[in-house]
């Protein structure tokens, strides 16, 4: 099989053409998804017939070790039962929407904020794979921002300065600025990593900024500058140039890679519409 990739940025992300991913098992075509995501870092697949175990099954056909130390986890169970099974929704166990004061959409929020999935572990997320189940009549979108792109724009010496930099990355600490309370012992599982600034793709080459909400600190530097410049960068990396936004169908698998983008969530009428989408992240290691 040979896949039809189609643009949607003039800098990054593609649609992929008719494949159904439960059934891919080709190596060829499994590569052909791979090369696809070293050159757009975002790629869309409509209509798809996953269901969770399908999808599970799929990530690890694709890259291998799945991501299951998440944020939420800290906090209790997830509903399926597999904490590799992210659960991106609005509803309860019973399918019920979250009332306004539940501290599972409370956490959620965040998801608004640009970040990169699980920077906040070693070693961090490498791919996300989104399958949206319902989706609302409006928003609910998705942003992405190439941060390749957003490394290339930057000056030679600015880029210079950054190379040998690193931030401690915690999902704490990105809830936390949105008024999120952790308990000790939550803080304590959500403690976070230490990662680079900069990040290089072992096939391209390509560098990329890596930043993130839960990006809390450059490690070495006094704390008011270092923040001060991964505000400036999270600026200068989200410019609209740098953007794609997805608007979601049910039945969409959207693929990214989070050494090579960020994204965010938009707002919806999520006291009124359900909204319910599964992610599986993979592990930024050697495929086996």
């Amino acid at each position: 099989m040979t896949l039809s990739f189609r643009p949607l940025h003039p800098l990054f992300a593609a649609e992929v053409g008719a494949v159904d991913l439960a059934t891919v098992v080709a190596p060829d075509t499994l590569d052909e998804i791979r090369a696809g995501m070293h050159r757009y870092g975002v790629l869309v697949f409509r209509a798809q017939t996953l269901d969770d175990h399908t999808q599970l099954a799929f990530a690890e056909r694709f890259d291998g070790c799945l991501h299951a130390k998440t944020g939420a986890a800290a906090l209790g169970a997830n509903r399926f039962g597999n904490e590799a099974l992210v659960d991106i929704s609005n509803v309860d166990e019973r399918g019920d929407l979250l009332m306004a004061d539940d501290r599972r959409r409370h956490y959620g929020l965040a998801n608004r904020l640009w970040h990169t999935d699980a920077s906040f572990v070693e070693p961090p997320g490498r791919y996300s794979m989104l399958s949206a189940r319902i989706v609302p009549p409006v928003g609910g979108d998705t942003e992405f921002a190439d941060m390749r792109a957003a490394w290339d724009a930057l000056a030679p010496d600015m880029q210079s300065r950054l190379l040998p930099l690193q931030a401690h990355h915690s999902i704490a600490y990105s809830r936390q600025t949105l008024g999120f309370e952790f308990s000790a012992e939550e803080a304590e599982r959500l403690r976070g990593v230490i990662q680079p600034l900069v990040r290089v793709n072992a096939v391209t080459g390509r560098r990329s900024l890596y930043l993130a909400s839960h990006a809390s600190r450059i490690v070495d530097w006094p704390l008011p500058e270092g923040r001060l410049l991964l505000r400036e960068l999270m600026e200068h990396a989200t410019q609209p140039a740098f953007v794609y936004r997805h608007q979601w169908r049910a039945g969409d698998l959207v693929i990214w890679d989070n050494l090579a983008t960020m994204h965010r969530a938009t707002p919806f009428a999520d006291g009124e519409y359900r909204r319910e989408l599964r992610r599986v992240t993979t592990l930024d290691v050697p495929r086996v």
